[in-house]
C-alpha cells in the first residue's frame, strides 16, 4: 500500500497495519526548525528533488519527515484591499456594493506539482483552500461588525456570502476536475473555545447552503471533503454529516472531548488532528509528548478514521524536542 492508500483506507474506516500522520508548521516554525528538520529526517531523494528546484523547501520538508499527505495549492482569489470602499471599514455604515476581488489562474503549475508528487511519493494530494465564506466575509468588515451585520443587517450580510460563494464556484469546479488532487479542503473558524461564534439558527440559515453548494462540486469531482474549522462546532456536527464531510481537521481537545467525537461521530467522519497545541505540545516533555501522541492515536484509529497531527500547525512555542518526540511517535505507528 502507498501513503495514498493508507489515507483512504483511514478516511473510509477501515483497519490497517499503518496510522498516517500529516503533521504540519507555521511559516515561522519552518524557518525555525526546518533545516534540523532536514537534518534529522535526511531522505536522500527528496534532498536532491530540492537542491534540483522539483519541490520547495516547505515540501522537502514534509516529504523528509514522512508525512501521509502533501499540501499542493490552486489557484484562488482574494480582496482588492486597495480598492477597498470606505464603507467596508465603518461598522455603522451598511455598504452597497459588493468588494473587488483579485485572481489568480497558474492551474498548469498547480496540476504539474501535484501530479509530480503524487507519482513520485506516493502521497495522498490534500488541496489545501481555506476559502468559504464565513471568514472570507469578516475579513472585509472585521469580526465584530461582520457578527452585528449578521444580527442587525442580515440582509446585506446575506449578500456578501452568496457573492462569495458565487466567486468560489467560478473557480472550484476547475480545481474539483484535476485529477491528481484527492480532497480538497475548505476552512472557516465556526467555533470559540467553548461554543459557535454565532447561533446554531443563523448557522443554517446564513452558512451551511453555501457550504452544500461547494460540497457537492468536490463530491461530484470524485474528491473527499476536508473542512477546517478551530472551536468547539459540536452543535453544527449532525448538519456536516448531512453534508456529506469526510475528514475534520484540527479538532481541539481544549474544545471538544475527544473520546464523545470518536463515540458519537467516528463512524461518520475521519479526524485529523488532537494532539495539544495549546498544553502539551508547548509545556510538556518529551515524554508527555510521546505519551499523549500515542493515547490519542489509539483513541482515534480505531476502525481507521484517523490522520495523525497536531491540534493547530506547530508554531514556535512548541520546542524542537518536542515537535521530534510528535514526529517520531506518529512514525512509530505509521
Amino acid at each position: 500500500m502507498t501513503k495514498r492508500d493508507y489515507v483512504i483506507a483511514a478516511i473510509n474506516h477501515k483497519n490497517s497495519d499503518k496510522v498516517p500522520f500529516s503533521i504540519n508548521l507555521t511559516g515561522e516554525a519552518m524557518n525555525l526548525y526546518g533545516e534540523k528538520l532536514l537534518e534529522d529526517f535526511h531522505n536522500p531523494e527528496v534532498a536532491d528533488d530540492l537542491k534540483e528546484g522539483k519541490i520547495s523547501r516547505d515540501e522537502a520538508i514534509y516529504l523528509s519527515i514522512g508525512n501521509y499527505m502533501s499540501h499542493v495549492g490552486t489557484p484562488w482569489w482574494g480582496w482588492d484591499y486597495n480598492n477597498m470602499p470606505a464603507s467596508y471599514r465603518d461598522p455603522y455604515d451598511v455598504p452597497e456594493e459588493m468588494p473587488p476581488i483579485t485572481k489568480s489562474d497558474n492551474y498548469a503549475e498547480c496540476e504539474a506539482k501535484a501530479k509530480y508528487i503524487s507519482e513520485k511519493y506516493g502521497t495522498y494530494i490534500s488541496c489545501l483552500i481555506y476559502g468559504s465564506h464565513w471568514e472570507k466575509a469578516y475579513f472585509t468588515r472585521g469580526i465584530e461588525a461582520f457578527l452585528a451585520d449578521i444580527g442587525g443587517e442580515p440582509e446585506f450580510a446575506q449578500r456578501l456570502l452568496d457573492f462569495i460563494i458565487e466567486t468560489n464556484m467560478s473557480m472550484l469546479p476547475k480545481t474539483a476536475e484535476c485529477p491528481y488532487y484527492d480532497g480538497i479542503l475548505l476552512g472557516s473558524d465556526w467555533g470559540t473555545q467553548n461554543d459557535l461564534i454565532m447561533s446554531p439558527k443563523a448557522w443554517r440559515e446564513m452558512i451551511k447552503k453555501g457550504e452544500k453548494v461547494q460540497y457537492d462540486v468536490i463530491k461530484k469531482g470524485g474528491k473527499h471533503v476536508f473542512i477546517h474549522s478551530c472551536g468547539n462546532i459540536i452543535k453544527v456536527l449532525d448538519d456536516l454529516v448531512e453534508l456529506g464531510v469526510d475528514v475534520i481537521n484540527p479538532v481541539q481537545p481544549e474544545c471538544m472531548d475527544l473520546t464523545f467525537l470518536k463515540q458519537t461521530y467516528g463512524k461518520y467522519f475521519t479526524f485529523w488532528g488532537g494532539i495539544s497545541t495549546q498544553k502539551t505540545l508547548p509545556y510538556g516533555t518529551p515524554e508527555e509528548v510521546r505519551r499523549e501522541t500515542e493515547s490519542i492515536i489509539k483513541l482515534m484509529s480505531e476502525n481507521g478514521g484517523y490522520i495523525t497531527c497536531s491540534s493547530q500547525e506547530i508554531q514556535t512555542d512548541v520546542p524542537y524536542e518536542n515537535l521530534k518526540a510528535l514526529i517520531e511517535t506518529a512514525r512509530y505507528f505509521g
